[in-house]
């Protein structure tokens, strides 16, 4: 390939090994440097300036330092555009190598060492990096908690840029994983509508455990001409779940939106809607399952809520 193109397929970075199989030399390449034309981003890997750089030339530079590589974990998922994943907020470019590989990081980069590592990259892409749902589950088993990986999984599913059907197929690929059973019911969980870290919370921690009855997730309901979603229905107790939105809502007047919509519900069926908050879900489950237990009795439950080994 013509070096010029090249270098525009790689957003003005190229590799020594690169220079060299176009034909320059060794004396182009320290001549490119010392006439300030090209710089040196990490060794044996340059760029046609000297500023900052952008993401995507760290992220190329990264993949080619480390060649044959590609981008994984978040910056295979910044690469794709997904949903909470800027760019501009990674500081390290993760990469990926075949676990034979023993090559060093340099600074800037963070290198994971992958079995079956060349199946799993989509060379054609610029730069290389790891499929997405491969890239989903390595960032969700890496995960500093729970609720940090749920919250991998139901945002890429939430985003639409898979599914848990897809998700699921690589998983099962995948048979030594960290907390690879776990995922799996996490997976499991997520298509049956628990679509946020704090509803899966809900589900595992508080109606679960507690005997609670099985909520309907994600219902829909017609007030008036609208339709609206309720996170979690059970069904003819006239009693819903809605999660908290605080920590996502931009204003008041959101949050106000949700209370006239609670309001509605009352008027029209006399219904209950109980607002549930990440406090309530991971900070007090125990007190919080006995608190709706009670709210459904009211409403017709026979049942009562039981114990788990975390209630006192």
């Amino acid at each position: 390939m013509d070096l010029t193109e090249l270098l525009g397929d790689q957003a003005g970075v190229i590799s020594r090994r690169q220079v060299l199989a176009a034909g320059l030399r060794q004396h182009d390449i320290e001549r490119m440097l010392r006439r300030r034309e090209w710089a040196r981003v990490h060794e044996g890997v340059y760029v046609t300036h000297t500023g900052d750089t952008t993401w995507h030339q760290r992220a190329w530079a990264a993949v080619l330092f480390s060649w044959p590589a590609a981008l994984s974990h978040r910056s295979a998922l910044s690469a794709a555009g997904a949903s909470g994943n800027s760019p501009q907020d990674d500081c390290l470019i993760d990469v990926a190598v075949d676990r034979g590989r023993h090559r060093v990081a340099p600074a800037g980069v963070r290198l994971h060492r992958m079995s079956d590592f060349h199946a799993r990259v989509q060379w054609n892409l610029g730069p290389p990096r790891i499929r997405y749902e491969h890239a989903v589950l390595d960032l969700a088993a890496e995960a500093r908690s729970d609720s940090a990986a749920v919250a991998v999984l139901s945002d890429a599913c939430g985003a639409r840029r898979t599914t848990t059907a897809r998700l699921s197929a690589a998983l099962a690929d995948r048979p030594r994983l960290p907390r690879r059973a776990w995922l799996a019911d996490v997976l499991a969980d997520v298509a049956a509508g628990t679509c946020s870290v704090l509803e899966h919370g809900y589900l595992t921690l508080v109606e679960r455990p507690h005997g609670l009855p099985e909520g309907r997730r994600q219902a829909s309901h017609r007030h008036g001409d609208k339709r609206v979603y309720q996170d979690v229905e059970y069904v003819d107790l006239g009693t819903y779940v809605e999660f908290d939105g605080r920590l996502f809502h931009s204003s008041a007047a959101a949050r106000d939106l949700d209370m006239g919509r609670d309001l509605e519900s009352a008027a029209s069926d006399g219904s209950e809607t109980l607002r549930i908050s990440y406090g309530m879900v991971f900070d007090r489950p125990c007190t919080t399952a006995a608190s709706v237990g009670a709210v459904l009795q009211r409403h017709g439950w026979t049942g009562s809520p039981t114990t788990c080994p975390r209630c006192a």
